[in-house]
């Protein structure tokens, strides 16, 4: 069915609770462990049901903020949401406590209790009134977001369109560009201290209810993190300190040559060329055309997945007034349908779109015709980012579709600026770290803070002819800071494991392909540390691999003539 046929209709939630308590009964005076699995398949119809309805409004509310109805249908799930969960949180103890949990384990598998523990530790109805208002507060960021409207010799364009003239091969021009993107931020000022305020307490105050010390176990719980936690993250980033930030700091040296710049300011980071941005040859349809043949040639699987995209227009790509920020991918479980949500701006980052959505999209389509439970349909985030994140390297033997004779540029520049991604990561990672251990600082020493980070992970940069961003405010440019706590690392550690794909790719693409697929097919059945070992590849943790990844991708760096 196409995405704009799908029916919606606010679910009637005192229905769906009544039926979750009766199912509820049902599995807590069940007679046989037959009993409570007919039961459970019931209570996964009704998740799946809810589900698509959720990411039906929201996804529609995204498209289009200014939409009256959609925006009150967000609002709404934003409010009932945390009821809903605290309904299938009663499913959740009943099977937890079943006097039949060892048969029920060996139905379904150890980890999908372990993963039902940990969702237990992070919530609970005493914070149900919180939670509601925590999802509030985000949807206020992010409709402050959405309206953001600049004025650009004459027009007035949404903050994303603005992208394409910071990667311009003018300066002036791109300093205007990170100054104009700016005035938004400041003229909101107070608005966007306040609402990180409010939320960062508001977390740190349902941590506490729960029994946590601040919010930083609770979001590792909330995240579903399963196999680590805090000290290997710690870990993680004081290797990326010890051994990428060097080498991308040599790069940023030899970027500066290239240039032909004495210093490296923020608005001349992204621009590896002096040409400006690597763009795209075509137009928007024109590259998603090129994207629909690269997955029908690369393989079955995928060219399933992209004809069943198409048919069903499951995507929205183009930036627009009143359009949510960012990028993303969603699902309706109930029509085994992937959606991918984007704001195409005339730069490289629409094929990185194209390819890095497209890996969350087909990890999604292949595990949604599994016959698997919801709870194994997706693994953790981590693992979702290796999705995509791999994706965008596979997908080289076909850039020239995009890029024509500037393939070999843009490959150098979508491998460094992966490379130069993930101290930036790590640095809105930590950052988050002091902010729940520290819930009392003021706006300025919020932004303290991150300047010392800016130091730390970035010290090849210059801030000084950027007001908003010296000041030390750029993490507010940052969604996920407020919307998907504690996340941003995820995409750090799931570069690693992409870059050993890569790594892979340049000697054999079908067998790094093939060790591909079989990291997708396994969903959510297995932990990250399980699907990153049983493809035979390195935990991004362990000691030593990122030493070795950087080895690999200076060298793959060095062959480029440039």
């Amino acid at each position: 069915m196409k995405f704009c046929e799908m029916p919606y209709n606010r679910p009637n939630i005192d229905e769906l609770k009544a039926k979750l308590n009766t199912l509820k009964e049902t599995i807590e005076n069940a007679a046989s462990a037959k009993e409570i699995i007919s039961a459970y398949s019931e209570v996964c119809a009704l998740s799946e049901e809810y589900s698509t309805l959720g990411s039906l409004a929201y996804v529609r509310h995204t498209i289009n903020t200014k939409d009256e109805f959609y925006d009150a249908e967000n609002d709404f799930f934003d409010q009932v949401g945390p009821t809903v969960t605290d309904a299938f949180q009663g499913i959740s103890k009943a099977m937890v406590a079943s006097k039949f949990k060892a048969e029920l384990m060996e139905h379904y598998g150890k980890l999908m209790f372990i993963n039902t523990e940990i969702s237990l530790r992070c919530f609970s109805s005493e914070i149900i009134e919180l939670s509601a208002e925590e999802n509030k507060l985000q949807s206020e960021y992010q409709k402050l977001f959405a309206s953001a409207m600049v004025e650009w010799e004459g027009e007035m364009l949404p903050l994303p369109k603005l992208t394409k003239y910071k990667m311009s091969a003018d300066r002036a021009v791109r300093q205007k560009a990170f100054l104009k993107d700016a005035e938004f931020f400041d003229s909101h000022r107070e608005e966007f201290d306040s609402l990180y305020d409010r939320l960062v307490k508001i977390r740190n105050k349902q941590a506490r209810m729960l029994g946590y010390e601040n919010y930083i176990q609770m979001g590792y719980d909330r995240l579903g993190r399963n196999c680590y936690g805090p000290e290997k993250v710690a870990e993680f980033r004081n290797q990326i300190e010890k051994y990428i930030v060097p080498v991308v700091t040599k790069l940023k040296e030899a970027q500066k040559t290239r240039l032909g710049v004495n210093e490296l300011h923020l608005y001349d980071n992204a621009v590896i060329f002096k040409e400006g941005d690597v763009s795209p040859k075509g137009s928007s349809e024109e590259l998603l055309a090129a994207a629909i043949n690269m997955y029908k040639e690369m393989s079955s699987q995928t060219a399933d997945f992209i004809t069943f995209m198409s048919e069903n227009e499951l995507y929205d790509l183009l930036s627009k007034d009143g359009k949510a920020p960012g990028g993303y991918c969603t699902e309706f479980p109930g029509y085994k349908a992937p959606f991918i949500f984007s704001n195409f701006n005339g730069t490289s980052g629409d094929v990185d779109v194209l390819t890095h959505e497209a890996g969350h999209a087909f990890a999604a389509f292949v595990a949604a015709r599994k016959d698997i439970i919801p709870d194994y349909k997706s693994p953790t985030i981590e693992a979702c980012e290796v999705h995509s994140m791999s994706m965008e390297f596979l997908t080289a033997p076909w850039h020239n579709a995009f890029f024509g004779e500037d393939t070999e540029r843009y490959q150098y520049y979508h491998t460094a600026d992966a490379l130069n991604f993930i101290p930036y990561g790590c640095m809105v990672d930590e950052f988050q770290h002091i902010m729940y251990e520290n819930e009392d600082l003021t706006p300025d020493e919020r932004n303290e803070a991150w300047l010392k980070l800016e130091k730390k992970y970035r010290p090849h940069l210059n801030l000084t002819d950027l007001p908003f961003y010296s000041r030390g405010a750029g993490w507010q440019h940052q969604l996920h800071v407020y919307l998907y706590p504690l996340y941003y690392i995820d995409y750090c550690m799931a570069q690693t494991v992409a870059f050993q794909f890569f790594a892979l790719s340049l000697k054999n693409w079908q067998e790094a392909f093939y060790k591909y697929l079989a990291f997708v097919d396994g969903a959510g059945t297995k932990t990250f540390e399980e699907l990153v070992t049983t493809a035979d590849l390195q935990l991004p943790y362990n000691e030593g691999v990122l030493e070795e990844v950087a080895k690999v991708i200076t060298e793959k760096l060095d062959s480029f003539a440039f």
